[in-house]
This record gives structure tokens, C-alpha cells and sequence, in this order.
């Protein structure tokens, strides 16, 4: 039986109802995002056709998920909550604090040991307020979901961003900030502004060297890294119906690449038979008695240009593999033209390592298909010439590819299999070497492609492909290898090229699993006690934020004005910082130090008006902090992107930076801001960047009459006495002003229990 049935059950039982009230509503069909976003309006929302893009409204999910790095923060504001027990079904995943060097079993024993009080706390946390805990081994946090929790037609929110890889079982799951889960275990309505719709309609069918991670690769060089923003992006189509679930899944994982809210699938056969093999045969019971409700309505997909806002077609028979990158996720190259374009651009061509796996490209199906090349290679008398990693996305998948025996096939060509953990996706691998700065190539197939995301080195060129096509140019050590032309030289001088891969959807003797690493919370936690030690360096008890002092802010220093991508690992850098998650106060140290300064192009170096010298980005702020004095940031487009961690929200509220003025915000940042009670302000004429000097001091009025769509002012006094005054734009409505006001959303809920 599946987890929470019964609450799968209830959503089961209302949505056919709800949709035809929307369908009422509107008066017109249906999209498949729409039938679940008015199927869990909080019962306090009114019911009325909303503005695409501009309406924000509240919703109910269905349930919250968390994991391990993020969950820190997140429960360390639910106890500050008051409230008893989670209103919601939750759990924590630990997935995030493994650090990838040797081998699985050694990795995670040092893990073990070396988070233990981390390990500790979330599990008495968990166990004390009713939230499903995984252990550390236990796989991530995605995977797991899609395995255990994930349903067709449900709601979910996670404290990561893709979170939205539950969207592959036809979800609409969304990453957020902790202070949004917060609000949810409270019991709470969540706030989401009302998304755009696009629509991806698949024709035709994958073959060859294709698969589902070319379809998001070439999806992400269409929309760019903000193409997606305030979006949900929606999947059909007969080359959609094609696709396994763990297909759409990864499709649905690397959404967050665009910055799309998410992206979904309308329930198929697929989605069915992993239910099956899942154990949930109940689920897929249930789901297949409103399955016409689990889908867009058949007049949107035939004229799709009607209903959503954008349509891209894609034709998966024509469709050949991509490499993205390096650097970015949307940096799209056809294999065919990587020859041309490496060459072009000077990227280093030796392939040092290989890696597969992660929360995007970890399933059996992924797994078989590049262990059908390992086999191929170790039988054509081939070892690849790079290093190569696998990390499984669960203990379930380690262990029914370990009895088919895949493990002992990458062994072969010399694969070394990490633990079911994020590992070097997020940055915790302790690569050999990374700290000499060496220009490198590396290429896998998972999400993100930061400059020094995987291994802390900022000259480590990352390219993003399939995990077919990760495990080919692995074998050939060659960026500029092509699978599907090329050959390569074996041990005994022949030349010889890798056919296909081949591989199953599911596995033939099914899944299987001797502990898959849950622990249930306590039937009654009242009396289960959270320790927190009050000298420990992991974990601190958070203090609520000052309220706004009802004035305009002035004297504002003006920390950092970045120049170009800053993203939430530039803002609050993962990798060995994520030990401090738990810890506000020391995790700030780490604040912007990978953001670029537009005054002298260094990153961790800033000026401080106080002294004017230059000094790493937390040391000046601390200084202001400690003069009474608050300051600004100044940001360019798309400011946030990536990752969910709020603590790029935080760190700048703690240290007294007051507001985060940018071109452009990515979604999530800027809600985390406005949590937190900062200000999260957009040029309303960009080329105002270019005004702002080096000494200013920040003026912002009109607080005092702060009110939706009504810009605000912000007055650059400048070192020779002259000023600059522009206009700024803000996104808050009625509810987010006073979250500014108390100081941040947690507040609120704090004055709502006392009362």
C-alpha cells in the first residue's frame, strides 16, 4: 500500500468536481496544470479566472518534502512556529550531506560520522512532529519521491528546486523556500502567483541514442535559463505518451534549468505501470478512475495555440543528442556540431571524468542503458579512458541494479559507484586535484553546470548530456567523440564503434530492496525532546528578525553591485559550506563570496566605505553590521537562479542588508526575500544600473506608504555630493507588504499562536 493513501484518496475524490466548477468558470477546456491548480485552491480562496502572471493565490498542497541541507532551516523555523505536529503529510531526505571520494560504503561512513548531531537532530525533529524521516543511504530526495510519494494529479512543495521532478508522475511539485514549507506544516495557505502555460507538444518516437534528457537539453537551449519563469511547462503529445516515467521525470528534473515553476505530464501507461511496479497498485486504481481528469482536455491538444501561452513543437524521430554547456545549462550543442563549436571556442577536449546519475538521471532505466555500453566496451576490449562514477538515486535502485548484476559491469571498465546521495552534483566531491586549478573537462548528466558547482574549481569546464552519451565519450575520453559516427581504438589496435544502448523501463524481476532506509515519526511526539547544543557550530536556534521600523530607509550602504550570472551558489555557496546549514550566523561567512564585483571584476572583493579598503563580501558586511548600519545590493538579470536554498535570503537579512535591487529576479529568490521581510526591488529603467557608484549611500522612499503596484524610489547619494533618484518596481501584494512589516512571514505565525 502506498504512503498517505488516504489522504490520495480525498484528493481523488474532490478533483472531479473541482474541475468542472473551473471548467464552469472559464467557460472553455481544460490544461492539465489547470485542472490541478483549481483542484487544490485553499478553501479560502475565491474561485475566479485568474490572471496569468500577475494574480498571485493561495493553494493547499497535498504534502511537503525536504531534504537534509534545506530541512535544517526549515524545522528550525517550524519549532519557532508553535505548532504541535506537521498539518500535512512531510518528510526529511538525507541525501545532501555525503561527500563523494572514495567509494560508496567508506563515503557514507564518514558522512554518518560526520553529521552525526545533524543526523541526530532531524531525526528527534522528525519523530517529534509527525514527518516521515530517510536515512542517510537512503537515496535522494527526488528519486525517493517518485518511488514512494509522487501521484498523478497531486500537489506537492519541497525546499529544493527540483522538487519538480515529481512532475514525471504527473504532478505539479514546486521548489521553495523553508519559510514556504513552514507556512504549509503550519497549516497555512501557500502563496504562488497564478503561472503562464507552455506547451511541448512531442511528436514522433526516441531511438538510437536518444532519450528523454536530449528532449529537456534541447527544451533548455530553446528558453534559455529564464524562459521558464512564473511558468509551468506542459508536456503531450503521442511522442509524450512514448516516454517511461522515469523519462519524464528527468524531463520534468531539469525544468528547474529554465526556471520554470514546473512541469508536468498527463497520466499515461507509463506512469501506470511504475505505479505497479512500485507497489502502488492502489494508486493506479484510484487514478485510473478519473483518469480523464489526470490530462489536459483533448480541445486543448488539438489546438494547443489556443490555450496556452507559448507552444513548442519538437519531432522526437528527428531529434539527435545535445551537450549543454560549460557553465550553463542552456548553452545547447547538437553532438554532431561539438567538433566545430569546441574547437570554435577553446574548450579543453580531453574528457577527465564521466560521471552519472544524480536526482536527474538516476533511475534503473538510465542505469541499464549505459551499463548495455559498459558491456559493449568491456567486450569490445575497451576501458574508458576517463574517470567514471555512477551514484544510484536510491537504495532501491542500488540494490536491484547491484542484483542484475550492472555494478559488476561498470566494474569492468573501471567505474567507481558513489553513494545514493547527490555527491558531486551539488559539489560535495573531493575530486583529486580540483584545488589546483587546472583547466579541465568534465561532462555528466546532471542539472546544473555552475562554474565550480562539481568541484570547487572555477576552470572545470562541466558539459550536461545523457547518461548514454556521458558513459560513450567516457569510454573515449574525447569531448569531440560522436557516438553515432565515429570509432575508437581498442586494446588490441582494431577500430571499433559502440552500438546503441539498449535497456528496460523497469526491471524484469522487479524492484527490490532489503532495507530501504524509513524511519516513521512517533505516533505521539510530545514528549520526544530536540536537543540543540548552544556552543555547537552545525546548529543554531533562530531568533525572530526585527520588524520594519516604520520609517523610508536611508543611509543604506551599498555593499556589492554584481555584475552578470549570480545564482544561489554564488549568492550561498554549497559544497563544504553545507555543514553550516543549520547555523545562520556561520553559514554567513560565506555570503556572495562567488558573486562578481562590477567595480573591479573579483569575486570576494568589495569596498568598505568605513575605512576604504577591500575585503571579502561577509568581513565588510559584518563591519556595517557592527556600526549600526545597514546596506543594498545590486544585482543583474535573473538574480537567484538555480538552487531553492533560502539561506541566500537569509545570510544577506541576518548580516542587516536591508534590500536586493536587480534587473530581473528568478522565482524563488525573490519569494525567499520577501519571507525573510527584505525588500526585492527591479529597475523599472535597467540602464539605472549603470548610475550607481562605488561609495553611494541607498536612500528608499516611500515605505510608508509602501502599497501594491505602486513604485517605490531609491536615491543614490554619491561621494561627490551629487545624486541620482530612479524608479523601482516591486511584485508584493497586500499579504507579502506585511510580511515586510512584522519582519518576515515567521513572525506572523509566531503573533498568530500567542493570540
Amino acid at each position: 500500500m502506498a504512503f498517505d493513501i488516504d489522504m490520495i484518496k480525498k484528493v481523488y475524490e474532490n478533483m472531479p468536481s473541482r474541475v468542472e466548477a473551473a471548467r464552469k468558470t472559464l467557460g472553455r477546456p481544460l490544461t492539465l496544470a489547470e485542472k490541478i491548480l483549481f483542484s487544490h485552491l485553499h478553501k479560502e480562496q475565491k474561485f475566479e479566472n485568474f490572471e496569468r502572471g500577475k494574480s498571485y493565490v493561495d493553494f493547499a498542497p497535498d504534502r511537503v518534502t525536504m531534504q537534509d541541507a534545506t530541512a535544517q532551516m526549515a524545522l528550525l523555523q517550524f519549532m519557532q512556529a508553535g505548532r504541535p505536529k506537521a498539518a500535512v503529510p512531510s518528510t526529511v531526505h538525507c541525501d545532501h550531506l555525503i561527500t563523494a571520494k572514495d567509494n560508496a560504503k567508506p563515503d557514507l561512513e564518514r558522512a554518518i560520522k560526520t553529521n552525526k548531531e545533524v543526523y541526530d537532530f532531524l531525526s528527534s525533529v522528525t519523530n517529534k512532529y509527525g514527518i516521515g524521516f530517510w536515512k542517510p543511504g537512503a537515496g535522494i530526495i527526488h528519486q525517493v519521491m517518485l518511488e514512494n510519494y509522487a501521484f498523478p494529479g497531486g500537489m506537492m512543495i519541497g525546499t529544493d528546486s527540483h522538487t519538480v521532478n515529481a512532475g514525471g508522475l504527473g504532478m505539479v511539485a514546486i521548489g521553495v523556500g523553508g519559510a514556504d514549507a513552514c507556512d504549509v506544516m503550519a497549516g497555512l495557505a501557500w502563496e504562488l502567483k497564478w503561472p503562464k502555460l507552455i506547451g511541448v507538444k512531442l511528436t514522433g518516437k526516441l531511438s538510437g541514442w536518444c532519450s528523454a534528457k536530449d528532449i529537456i537539453l534541447k527544451v533548455a537551449g530553446i528558453l534559455t535559463v529564464k524562459g521558464g519563469t512564473d511558468k509551468i511547462v506542459e508536456y503531450f503529445g503521442e511522442g509524450a505518451e512514448s516516454l517511461s516515467c522515469t523519462g519524464k521525470g528527468t524531463i520534468a528534473n531539469m525544468g528547474a534549468e529554465i526556471g520554470a515553476t514546473t512541469s508536468t505530464f498527463g497520466y499515461d501507461a507509463s506512469m501506470e505501470r511504475y505505479l505497479r511496479a512500485t507497489n502502488r497498485a492502489d494508486v493506479a486504481d484510484l487514478a485510473n478512475k478519473i483518469k480523464e481528469h489526470l490530462t489536459g482536455d483533448k480541445e486543448v491538444y488539438a489546438d494547443p495555440k489556443k490555450y496556452f501561452d507559448e507552444v513548442i513543437e519538437i519531432n522526437l524521430s528527428e531529434l539527435e543528442p545535445y551537450i549543454n554547456g560549460p557553465f550553463t545549462p542552456d548553452l545547447a550543442t547538437p553532438i554532431s556540431q561539438m567538433k566545430k563549436v569546441a574547437a570554435e571556442k577553446g574548450w579543453p577536449l580531453k574528457v577527465s571524468v564521466g560521471l552519472i546519475g544524480s536526482c536527474t538521471n538516476s533511475s534503473y532505466e538510465d542505469i541499464s542503458r549505459a551499463a548495455s555500453l559498459a558491456k559493449q566496451a568491456a567486450d569490445k576490449h575497451l576501458k574508458s579512458k576517463a574517470e567514471f562514477t555512477i551514484t544510484p538515486g536510491s537504495q532501491q535502485v542500488r540494490y536491484t541494479i547491484e542484483r542484475d548484476g550492472f555494478i559488476d559491469t561498470f566494474n569492468k571498465i573501471g567505474a567507481e559507484v558513489f553513494s545514493n546521495a547527490c555527491g558531486p552534483c551539488i559539489g560535495m566531491w573531493d575530486r583529486a586535484g580540483a584545488d589546483k586549478k587546472e583547466k579541465n573537462t568534465i561532462i555528466h548528466s546532471f542539472n546544473r553546470n555552475f562554474a565550480a558547482r562539481q568541484d570547487g574549481n572555477v576552470n572545470t569546464h562541466a558539459f550536461v548530456a545523457s547518461p548514454e552519451i556521458v558513459t560513450a565519450l567516457a569510454i573515449a575520453g574525447d569531448l569531440c567523440f560522436n557516438p553515432l559516427t565515429d570509432t575508437l581504438t581498442n586494446e588490441e589496435g582494431k577500430q571499433v564503434s559502440l552500438d546503441p544502448p539498449t535497456g528496460l523501463e523497469l526491471p524484469a524481476k522487479g524492484f527490490s530492496v532489503d532495507d530501504p532506509g524509513y524511519q516513521a515519526p512517533a505516533a505521539d511526539g510530545s514528549k520526544v525532546e530536540v536537543a540543540v547544543n548552544p556552543t555547537s557550530d552545525r546548529l543554531q536556534l533562530l531568533a525572530p528578525f526585527k520588524a520594519w521600523e516604520g520609517t523610508d530607509l536611508h543611509g543604506l550602504k551599498l555593499l556589492i553591485r554584481v555584475k552578470g550570472k549570480c545564482t544561489t551558489d554564488h549568492i550561498s555557496m554549497a559544497g563544504p559550506w553545507l555543514r553550516y546549514r543549520g547555523h545562520l550566523d556561520n553559514i554567513s561567512n560565506n555570503m556572495l563570496i562567488g558573486a562578481i564585483n562590477s567595480y573591479n571584476d573579483k569575486a570576494n572583493s568589495v569596498k568598505n566605505q568605513l575605512d576604504g579598503s577591500y575585503n571579502e563580501v561577509p568581513k565588510v558586511q559584518r563591519a556595517y553590521k557592527a556600526a549600526g548600519l545597514n546596506s543594498i545590493v545590486i544585482g543583474d538579470e535573473n538574480y537567484g537562479e538555480g538552487s531553492s536554498r533560502e539561506h541566500a535570503a537569509m545570510e544577506p537579512r541576518h548580516l542587516g542588508v536591508r534590500a536586493v535591487l536587480v534587473k530581473s529576479f528568478a522565482r524563488i529568490h525573490e519569494t525567499n526575500l520577501k519571507k525573510q521581510g527584505m525588500l526585492a526591488l527591479t529597475f523599472a529603467n535597467k540602464e539605472d544600473y549603470n548610475k550607481i557608484q562605488e561609495d553611494d549611500n541607498v536612500d528608499i522612499i516611500g515605505l510608508t506608504s509602501f502599497a501594491p503596484g505602486v513604485p517605490l524610489t531609491v536615491v543614490f547619494h554619491h561621494k561627490d555630493g551629487s545624486k541620482d533618484e530612479i524608479k523601482v518596481n516591486h511584485s508584493y501584494n497586500d499579504s507579502q507588504i506585511e510580511w515586510f512589516k512584522a519582519g518576515g512571514a515567521l513572525n506572523i505565525i509566531r503573533a498568530s499562536v500567542k493570540a
